[in-house]
């Protein structure tokens, strides 16, 4: 992953288990993003489904990642492998952190999540569209729900409202074309391609 490009962010639990087995699992988990995401990543939409996960996301610029990770002193910036390296490693926390309070908690050990997550690189605008209306229509996908609203675990509520979010939501609107644009095109079945993802 590298700065500036959008990327479709998916992980799954472990062979049958579940990520999330309470309601305080899936704030705790969002909670945990705004940790070690948001630093490095503009966050775009979500879905956190009871065995797995989706993000839309955006990586900082090199200029806000050289801020973040500087040491004291230092000029000179990062190699592309360096910076991938740090990406990937603010995952690696992201999970790790989750996967240590889990298993205190439920009293379990060892890995929670598949340890290769899976990121797509987003091309353009209207892959971006599709890929943000697939996130939000995936419990309705998975048969959870009949409609992307009665899920509460996804952003979605976020574009509905005008309460604050750490959501890019104004860019996102922007890219659909404004919030009727967005509603509307959220009521088309979801593109057939993204159903291989799961």
């Amino acid at each position: 992953m590298l700065p500036y490009e959008k990327y479709h962010v998916f992980n799954h639990a472990n062979g049958r288990e579940n990520l999330f087995l309470e309601q305080k699992n899936y704030a705790f988990f969002l909670d945990k993003i705004k940790i070690y995401l948001l630093p490095v990543c503009k966050l775009f939409s979500y879905c956190l489904m009871p065995n797995h996960f989706h993000l839309v996301l955006e990586v900082c610029s090199e200029e806000e990642l050289f801020l973040r990770w500087q040491k004291p002193g230092s000029k000179s910036g990062f190699s592309e492998k360096e910076l991938e390296l740090k990406i990937s490693r603010s995952f690696g926390n992201l999970f790790s952190s989750y996967t240590q309070a889990f298993n205190k908690v439920y009293n379990r050990k060892g890995s929670l999540f598949i340890p290769s997550m899976k990121s797509e690189l987003i091309k353009d605008d209207n892959s971006f569209c599709k890929v943000v209306h697939y996130t939000h229509a995936n419990p309705v996908h998975h048969g959870f729900t009949k409609k992307m609203e009665e899920w509460p675990h996804s952003s979605y509520h976020a574009y509905l409202s005008d309460n604050m979010t750490k959501l890019e939501r104004e860019y996102v609107l922007n890219v659909f074309g404004g919030k009727d644009a967005f509603l509307k095109y959220h009521e088309q079945p979801i593109d057939i391609k993204y159903k291989f993802i799961e």
